[in-house]
């Protein structure tokens, strides 16, 4: 917890007499902490009591009436490696999961880049209730980590699951996801999203859906783990991951040449992007009238980048993905070997919820040992599966022999 800049957020729950416990306990640990209270906290816990143990003033409006100070919620949300919920009450799980955005923690949720975690806090019957689960599975599959609450004896007198986790269990639950993060520091990895763009002429093109999302999620994913990350970006609409290096290409050739540099740095790559197969023989240096009759198109093939850096890898881990519509398994299992990848991520567009643009995937994880099949998750749920497997395997001391040298071709 050294150094960790932990951004503690206080909801109006009894439970938030905890939170000047948590507060101490994190200070005591090296964490930076300030503290975010909503309104109804105030009625709970004070903020003198907060300040003294955080050792930072308390933020609670957007701005101080008495000489207009601006609190800025974009602010606290870029400062924080963590925003911890602590109690997190049902009402603003609920605000949370639905975007509202009425209170200056609130906005700071909807701002923050960094993890967010919360530990709810209310009445058994509150917590069991169909909409708190619902919001919960939302906020879960968004990326957000959830400290259980405990069972035992509720300020209603009544006994069951709700009470705020202890925290002692919270403050270990941030320590051990800040040791989680960083079991990639020093480590350097390459990254390739999105698609390339192939010109006709200065105005058409031949390109694919992809929208990039897997690949920035896997970026983040790794930068998130401590590893510097070198992001070859095909065409996106998508922001730069925090910590992450960006190149823009447009071309297949473009992506090419980046990643092959990028790479003699390296420890290792992940190829995400959708790569053209084939670009145009000529591309004219003016827009091509419409005329009558169809037109032909002629093709070549472009260079195969996970191949190039197949035959490049030595003893670095290099990962690989198929998207398949048939036979999914066994052209995934062919291109891991023809490539001489680690792991490949298989992804079928048969399954529902795994298509072009969408928030959500379905993919397997083929290595030469075997097959593990993962539910439907978020694709930073899906990044952080394959950003575990890449640390498991750099910090394994016992790697695989790479494969035979790969030939050239095959889809990507």
């Amino acid at each position: 917890m050294q150094g960790r800049r932990v951004l503690l957020g206080v909801t109006g729950s009894i439970a938030a007499y905890k939170a000047a416990a948590l507060a101490r306990q994190l200070v005591r640990a090296g964490a930076e902490v300030r503290v975010v209270m909503t309104p109804l906290a105030k009625q709970f816990i004070t903020p003198l009591t907060m300040a003294t143990l955080s050792k930072h003033p308390i933020l609670v409006e957007f701005f101080d009436p008495e000489n207009g100070a601006w609190n800025s919620h974009i602010s606290l949300g870029e400062w924080a490696d963590c925003l911890l919920i602590a109690p997190a009450t049902a009402n603003t799980l609920a605000k949370m999961a639905t975007g509202v955005a009425d209170n200056l923690l609130l906005t700071t949720y909807l701002s923050a880049r960094c993890e967010v975690v919360v530990a709810p806090a209310m009445d058994l019957d509150m917590y069991a209730h169909a909409a708190t689960q619902a919001n919960l599975a939302t906020l879960a599959a968004r990326g957000v980590r959830i400290v259980e609450p405990a069972e035992g004896e509720l300020a209603s007198g009544l006994q069951g699951k709700g009470r705020m986790a202890e925290p002692e269990t919270i403050a270990a639950f941030l320590a051990d996801l800040f040791t989680e993060k960083k079991k990639l520091t020093g480590r350097r990895f390459v990254v390739t999203a999105g698609a390339t763009i192939e010109p006709i002429d200065p105005v058409r093109f031949l390109s694919n859906h992809s929208s990039g999302k897997m690949g920035y999620a896997i970026a983040g994913a790794l930068a998130r783990c401590g590893a510097h990350v070198t992001l070859v970006s095909g065409r996106t609409a998508l922001a730069t991951p925090p910590g992450v290096e960006r190149i823009d290409v447009l071309s297949a050739e473009e992506m090419y040449r980046a990643a092959v540099a990028a790479f003699d740095g390296a420890d290792g790559a992940v190829m995400c992007a959708a790569v053209a197969d084939y670009t145009p023989e000529t591309v004219a240096d003016r827009k091509l009238e419409k005329g009558e009759g169809g037109m032909a198109i002629r093709l070549k093939r472009t260079r195969d980048i996970a191949a190039e850096l197949g035959r490049r890898k030595g003893g670095r881990l290099l990962v690989g993905f198929a998207l398949e519509t048939h036979d999914e398994a066994a052209h995934a299992e062919a291109k891991l070997a023809r490539k001489n990848l680690d792991f490949i991520v298989l992804n079928s567009l048969r399954d529902a919820g795994a298509c072009f643009r969408g928030d959500t995937n379905k993919v397997t994880l083929i290595d030469r040992a075997g097959r593990e099949e993962l539910p439907l998750l978020t694709k930073r749920e899906v990044a952080e599966r394959i950003a575990g497997r890449i640390a498991a395997l750099v910090g394994s001391a016992e790697r695989n022999a790479p494969a035979e040298a790969p030939v050239e071709g095959g889809d990507r």
